[in-house]
């Protein structure tokens, strides 16, 4: 019964975090060719990116999410809400096409952008409070395939569906899939009451910060978090304009980086989450980014001597692998580093630092492009990515004890449960290996 509730619980939260991601990539990502076809210049289609702003700010959109308490069980209750103005802005922006309009387009984008970055705090949040800490990494291999989809999906599927049945229809579905996800929250409330902790002392912003580096590990971790995946996401964001100017057609591209790659690395977020807790943590850090490490450097050799389609074929294979392994393991950790009675300030701090290297990365590596061509690009990024491998090697231990610390406390804290729920939950466990 307990496997099949936390099973449950996966699926929602896989779900869910799959439709918030769809609708970001649809409109930043898929629409820009949309946009070219109705004449938008490159500077316009820029310039629409910086609708992904409020990611940037995760760390400020957590503060009311921690310190607004909507009654017992207040981070279902932030979700309804968040989804509610979500479904009105699916209403506003599909009465009307848009694609000619750039202002109101942008701010609906915008404001879609904001409502889809608040609610992924409390979601994320919910899942560190109902799931058990042996269960989180999982959670972050589930949430790093919903992402793989959810580019598949928001890049492709959604412009094929507005193509045949016109600008309303995306936002319908995307509606419409949200609706699933967040009718068995309304069943679920009951259950968040009973099971939300309570909450610790109000502190100011900064002890909130202060206290989540003081935990076991959290500097080391932070370290890590900062490091491990910009260098490959930004390999990733240049793979598409540099199979066209290895002569490969539009259709092949998009084919191959797109459905093979974004396929690949969701079923790879999934085997990477499963075999970290086999490796342990402190291993698993290790082997994932020697993965990466030996993917972009194959990728770097392929472009250098013009090995051909077959041998660029397998480094974009490789490097959807590693990349789908390193980014479970990255949500994953941190799931496991964010406390249960800061679930939401803690979460909201680390996913914005992790935003910031990840868009700050792509755009070094765009004056690199310029500088040096895509073999200096490529050959800087493995160098970087070769010190975040050094660096994993540096803090393994730590971060594998930091974890087994985290593991513990939740132990301790099943043992002070009722004696049925606690034996329950110990069941559950499972070793965090060093």
């Amino acid at each position: 019964m307990n496997r099949t509730r936390n099973a449950s619980l996966q699926l929602l939260f896989g779900w869910l975090n799959l439709a918030l991601a769809v609708p970001s990539i649809y409109l930043m990502f898929g629409m820009p060719l949309v946009m070219r076809q109705y004449g938008w210049s490159g500077t316009e289609i820029g310039l629409f990116q910086l609708a992904g702003l409020p990611a940037v700010f995760k760390f400020l959109l957590a503060v009311p999410v921690q310190r607004v308490r909507l009654g017992r069980g207040h981070l279902v209750h932030w979700l309804l809400l968040l989804s509610a103005a979500l479904l009105m802005l699916y209403w506003l922006i599909g009465r009307h096409n848009l694609i000619e309009q750039r202002l109101p387009l942008f701010a609906m984008t915008f404001t879609i952008s904001i409502i889809a970055t608040w609610m992924d705090i409390p979601l994320n949040a919910l899942a560190v409070q109902w799931l058990p800490r042996s269960e989180q990494l999982r959670a972050g291999s589930i949430r790093s395939a919903a992402l793989f989809l959810g580019a598949i999906i928001g890049g492709g599927a959604m412009l094929l569906v507005q193509a045949r049945l016109g600008w309303q229809a995306p936002f319908v579905i995307m509606g419409a899939a949200l609706l699933i996800g967040v009718l068995p929250l309304l069943a679920l409330r009951k259950r968040a009451q009973a099971q939300t902790p309570d909450m610790a002392p109000s502190a100011g912003l900064v002890a909130d910060w202060v206290g989540f580096f003081s935990q076991p590990a959290a500097r080391q971790w932070t370290w890590l978090l900062l490091t491990a995946f910009p260098f490959i996401g930004a390999a990733w964001l240049y793979l598409k304009p540099l199979m066209l100017d290895q002569g490969l057609p539009m259709q092949e591209v998009a084919w191959l980086v797109g459905i093979v790659g974004g396929t690949t690395g969701a079923l790879f977020s999934l085997i990477g989450g499963r075999l970290a807790g086999v490796l342990g943590t402190g291993r698993a850090i290790v082997v994932y980014l020697l993965a990466a490490l030996l993917a972009l450097s194959l990728l770097t050799l392929t472009v250098a001597l013009g090995l051909g389609r077959g041998w660029l074929l397998a480094s974009v294979l490789a490097l959807a692998a590693s990349m789908g392994a390193v980014s479970a393991l990255m949500f994953g950790l941190t799931l496991f580093f964010s406390r249960r009675q800061r679930t939401a300030s803690d979460y909201g701090l680390q996913s914005s630092l992790f935003v910031i290297t990840r868009l700050a990365a792509p755009v070094a590596a765009g004056l690199l492009l310029d500088r040096l061509g895509y073999v200096g690009m490529l050959a800087c990024l493995s160098g970087g990515l070769l010190l975040a491998l050094l660096l994993a090697w540096r803090v393994r231990q730590g971060i594998a004890e930091g974890a087994q610390a985290l593991l513990g406390e939740d132990r301790i804290r099943s043992a002070s449960l009722p004696p049925n729920e606690g034996q329950a939950r110990r069941n559950r466990g499972e070793a965090v290996r060093h």
